[in-house]
């Protein structure tokens, strides 16, 4: 007996406001970004420069106490890792220790070090600290340029592939369904002014590809549905694609949610502002394939049969004849 969280035979009506969905993604997104131009990015140290401290112990790393032992020095953003390679031998315990620059400073002052080293002694007496590294703002900058380089080229090979594997008009939905994410995502963030780093930006750029996944998966149902159904209005095509592809929209959404619900419990503080741009990403994708792309192509409306040359274009207007 197969799991049914959605029945087969689903009706639902995803476009008979589908001016409101749009109305409510633009306010949304006019919201997000007034939030990122006023309040801006909590910036972690990958975008703000700080202080790289790599320690080495033979008892094994504590990242609670370390951080315990840390926090209590008032140094803001500080990240700590256990560094774990194979040819490290059980007597050797490593851990990557990253604290933020402070007062617009491009490192970590010598006096800073030498408190942290100080209360990390008093943790584990027997540590010792093996290099201290520093990022400058310059080497900070760069990164922000290339994150922000890295999702622009990923939105525009999406519009060049679904450009080519469809039309244009579904690569515009999809393109603006990923700008549609991209830009609520760094809302909540800049909202709730959670860390943002590197590993976001990592984030960021899985969001696109789920995001488009899903949008394809639905794209691909009406591609085949405008050529099976020719004198169907392209509303009712796209209603009858979504509704026939949600089951599995319903399914691949909530176990994915699962597994990164499960992470943002157990993971721990070094990997919980990444799994959390996850959920958020998963919860904003499922939610722009269906309203903001396919809303978008039955605004501009298609080609109804790819197979034979003609200038017939179906629109939520038009009036097909087979």
């Amino acid at each position: 007996m197969r799991l049914r969280l959605v029945p087969d035979d689903t009706s639902f009506d995803f476009f008979k406001r589908w001016r409101l969905w749009l109305g409510i993604s633009a306010v949304m997104m006019a919201l997000a970004f007034g939030s990122f131009m006023i309040r801006g990015l909590n910036y972690g140290i990958d975008f703000r420069g700080g202080t790289t401290i790599r320690t080495e112990s033979a008892q094994p790393v504590d990242v609670a106490a370390y951080r315990g032992a840390i926090a209590e020095l008032g140094l803001g953003d500080v990240s700590i890792s256990e560094v774990f390679d194979p040819s490290f031998g059980p007597e050797r315990n490593v851990a990557m220790i990253r604290i933020q620059a402070q007062d617009e400073e491009e490192s970590v002052t010598p006096e800073v070090i030498a408190q942290v080293e100080a209360a990390l002694l008093a943790v584990a007496p027997d540590i010792q600290f093996v290099s201290v590294e520093s990022v400058g703002p310059k080497v900070s900058g760069e990164l922000i340029q290339t994150a922000i380089l890295a999702v622009v080229l990923a939105m525009a090979a999406v519009l060049v592939y679904i450009w080519l594997r469809f039309e244009w008009q579904f690569a515009v939905g999809a393109v603006l369904a990923l700008v549609h994410d991209v830009i609520l995502t760094l809302g909540i963030f800049s909202e709730l002014q959670i860390r943002f780093d590197l590993a976001i930006i990592a984030a960021l750029l899985t969001i696109v590809g789920y995001s488009l996944n899903d949008t394809v998966v639905v794209f691909d149902r009406v591609r085949e549905n405008l050529r099976k159904y020719k004198q169907k209005p392209l509303k009712e095509v796209l209603n009858l694609s979504i509704n026939e592809t949600l089951s599995r929209t319903i399914m691949t959404s909530l176990t994915t949610l699962l597994a990164m619900i499960s992470l943002f419990v157990l993971g721990g503080d070094v990997i919980r502002g990444f799994v959390f741009a996850m959920i958020w990403g998963v919860v904003v994708g499922t939610y722009s394939s269906i309203f903001v792309a396919s809303a978008f192509l039955l605004y501009l409306g298609v080609k109804r049969d790819w197979s034979k040359p003609g200038n017939t274009t179906g629109n939520q207007f038009a009036n097909i004849d087979a």
